[in-house]
């Protein structure tokens, strides 16, 4: 019985620092840079379609209402609502965001495919500016890694005070956007 519990208490002791050559070399360090970047590059791509349509640039200006919001679980909705184009016409029925609320009646774009309406003005904005905030924080430490890899000395505490700043930016953008998207 008293090996299990050295077992036990041995699986909780620190493990080893890893010695010289235990690390992923320059192509492996090189691609894990590259994967790096790209998660924090693909959010601003993705944000593109979004942001055109909350700032007006594309789609079709009009008003939402939000018919019904089905509880899928977990804490997600499945939202459905009303679109009715400014220029006049028949409603037409879209998915609206999930972070609606049944009865909601706001200002929209209705999507260029006709299937979708997201909201305008400063919180379509803001809502839709939550995801390049995320790719600030995912590349706020960059600079720093880049300049460890590199093994260069200088500039390496300015990285760190980049960092910080651009993930605290990224932080407030993130909450901002998410409180502009449930409001």
């Amino acid at each position: 019985m008293s090996n299990a519990f050295e077992d036990i208490a041995n699986a909780f002791q620190p493990a080893p620092a890893p010695g010289p050559g235990r690390t992923p070399g320059k192509v492996g360090m090189a691609i894990l840079l590259i994967l790096w970047t790209g998660l924090g590059v693909l959010p601003f791509v993705f944000a593109v379609p979004g942001l055109k349509l909350a700032t007006g640039s594309i789609g079709v200006p009009g008003t939402l209402t939000v018919i019904s919001c089905e509880d899928l679980g977990r804490g997600r909705y499945d939202c459905e609502g009303s679109f009715a184009p400014d220029g006049g016409g028949d409603a037409i029925p879209v998915d609206a965001s999930p972070d609606s609320t049944a009865g909601d009646v706001r200002r929209a774009q209705l999507a260029p495919e006709g299937d979708r309406a997201v909201p305008t003005g400063t919180s379509g904005v803001l809502a839709a500016l939550t995801m390049p905030f995320l790719g600030v924080g995912v590349l706020g430490f960059l600079p720093y890694v880049f300049l460890y890899v590199l093994r260069a000395r200088r500039g390496r505490r300015a990285a760190v005070v980049l960092g910080c700043v651009l993930t605290l930016v990224s932080l407030v953008g993130v909450v901002t956007g998410m409180v502009a998207a449930y409001s």
